[in-house]
């Protein structure tokens, strides 16, 4: 499967779409930004520059500080697909993303999606 489509889309043309899914459900964008801080290491002025410069997927996966030790506990199916069994790395780190707002947008508490 070819994903580069994927891989060349905007953080910035995505994450509105991130925090509107998740405020139609009565959530917010903190716990959509702390979500992201949590998985990648990005704090809230680091997130705003990738944002602001529209990097897209890949280039914001390859600069994060650090992805979280624990992504190895985000399990289940996103678009179809387990994302624990995804072998192509980048897209295994972009539908983690997805999951974690899916949870959230599913009403699962902050310290369940965040896996603590």
């Amino acid at each position: 499967m070819d994903n580069t489509r994927v891989y060349k889309m905007s953080l910035a043309g995505v994450y509105p779409h991130y925090v509107q899914k998740a405020e139609k459900k009565g959530r917010t964008k903190e716990e959509v930004d702390a979500i992201i801080f949590w998985l990648t290491g990005y704090n809230k002025k680091t997130l705003q520059q990738q944002i602001d410069t529209k990097v897209d997927f890949e280039t914001f996966f390859a600069q994060a500080p650090q992805l979280n030790p624990n992504v190895s506990k985000i399990t289940g199916v996103i678009c179809g697909y387990r994302v624990e069994e995804i072998e192509d790395k980048l897209m295994q780190k972009i539908r983690y993303l997805d999951k974690l707002i899916d949870e959230l947008a599913k009403g699962k508490t902050m310290e369940k999606i965040l896996r603590k």
